[in-house]
């Protein structure tokens, strides 16, 4: 691979998603594999005025035997060095970088059960940290291909065909394989945006999902609760930053006790290191009463169960069935790719900077309007090549938003 595409990629991440002022902190996530990658996009951080960059390695094994042999309530509970780590995010809100890789069934054998306790415990900790600080920081999720990751995806060929076969196409998708990425990215941006906009000119009350695998699902919206796309603003500080490398989507937060019928997976959804696939989910009043699954229907049922919260609705999100990623004939097995191919929704936490006047209300304020609150939020793919969104304004007019899995006429 030319490594100067490499270091624009990295550039892209550092300058366009995490958009790093001078004189900031960053957080740098990342598997211990690639880490001739992270050496490139820490000299990106530093060049775009990163203060210090602060790494935070990972490793798939050494996860897999902390989760099944280190003490429970070792795992359960921020240590000390822990808990002064989120009150420096606190009192410095620096950026903070995810970059994917592992694989996708990275965590076959682990001990679920303990995994999922371990989970919702120490998340509820952390989440009274990152509720004061989460929309004070710039933060971005990007790829980079490990081979296990590449093995996956790639399974005819040998180990290092499939790492460049699997690079090209990220950078692809994140339209990171030309001359200018940066530039790229603000076109895609801003024609994102412009649909955001148009969704939101609308008024939306309620969407209508019908598919011929059997979706048949209705979601209440919020009047007072925007459709948002591309980049976001932190709080108080207006820095624009682009969460997800890449993204396809215009999302929305809906009504958390407002969702009923069923819904149909597309795409397989990789959860805590291992595959759920083929699953349906029905709802009432909101709430995910029934779920069934091919494979992965246990820890399907974990998953809606992790908190009391994690069985609502958070996200709804459109993205044409001809998406870059889509359009790929690939599956990436990851959900930040996975889930810009078609349209998904998500289980657990909504967007609470999607709610009007968000600064001047609490957690609780939002919660009673309907914004889910949950230490979740997980993806799930439903975007099929026949998928049909009828929608209802306020004023009880309809507007057909998809048809055949793609905008309908009037976008």
């Amino acid at each position: 691979m030319n490594r100067e595409k490499i270091r624009k990629y990295a550039e892209l991440i550092a300058k366009t998603g995490a958009n790093i002022q001078k004189g900031q902190f960053v957080h740098l996530y990342c598997d211990i594999e690639i880490r001739d990658f992270a050496l490139v996009l820490v000299k990106e951080c530093y060049d775009a005025g990163a203060k210090r960059v602060f790494m935070h390695w990972s490793d798939d094994e050494l996860e897999k035997l902390t989760i099944n042999y280190a003490d429970e309530e070792s795992l359960s509970n921020l240590t000390n060095f822990e808990e002064a780590n989120e009150q420096f995010n606190l009192e410095n809100h620096p950026v903070r970088i995810y970059i994917e890789s592992s694989d996708p069934e990275s965590l076959v054998g682990i001990n679920q059960e303990k995994y999922g306790r371990v989970t919702a415990s120490k998340g509820a900790e952390i989440r009274k940290y990152r509720d004061q600080y989460d929309d004070y920081c710039q933060w971005v999720i990007a790829g980079y291909p490990s081979k296990a990751w590449a093995r996956h995806v790639f399974p005819n060929l040998n180990e290092e065909e499939a790492t460049e076969k699997l690079l090209d196409v990220i950078l692809l998708v994140s339209r990171a394989n030309n001359d200018n990425p940066i530039a790229a990215w603000e076109e895609h941006d801003a024609n994102l945006v412009k649909k955001a906009n148009e969704l939101n000119s609308l008024h939306l009350k309620e969407l209508h999902y019908t598919s011929k695998n059997g979706t048949d699902l209705y979601v209440k919206l919020l009047p007072n609760v925007k459709w948002e796309a591309g980049g976001e603003f932190t709080k108080s500080t207006n820095i624009h930053f682009q969460p997800n490398i890449p993204t396809e989507e215009c999302f929305t937060t809906p009504d958390k006790f407002g969702t009923n019928g069923i819904v149909y997976s597309e795409k397989p959804l990789s959860y805590r290191g291992q595959i759920i696939d083929n699953f349906s989910i029905k709802f009432e009043n909101g709430k995910a009463v029934e779920v069934h699954a091919e494979k992965g229907e246990s820890l399907l049922k974990d998953m809606i169960n992790l908190d009391e919260n994690a069985c609502y609705l958070g996200e709804c999100a459109l993205v044409p069935f001809h998406s870059p990623i889509n359009d790929s004939k690939i599956l990436f097995f990851s959900t930040l790719y996975d889930e810009n191919a078609c349209c998904h929704l998500a289980l657990g936490a909504g967007f609470q900077m999607l709610v009007d006047g968000y600064e001047n209300l609490t957690k609780d304020e939002m919660s009673k309007m309907g914004i889910n609150n949950s230490i979740v939020h997980t993806d799930f793919m439903i975007g099929s090549s026949d998928l049909r969104i009828e929608a209802v304004d306020f004023e009880g007019k309809k507007h057909l938003i998809f048809e055949n899995g793609d905008w309908a006429d009037i976008f």
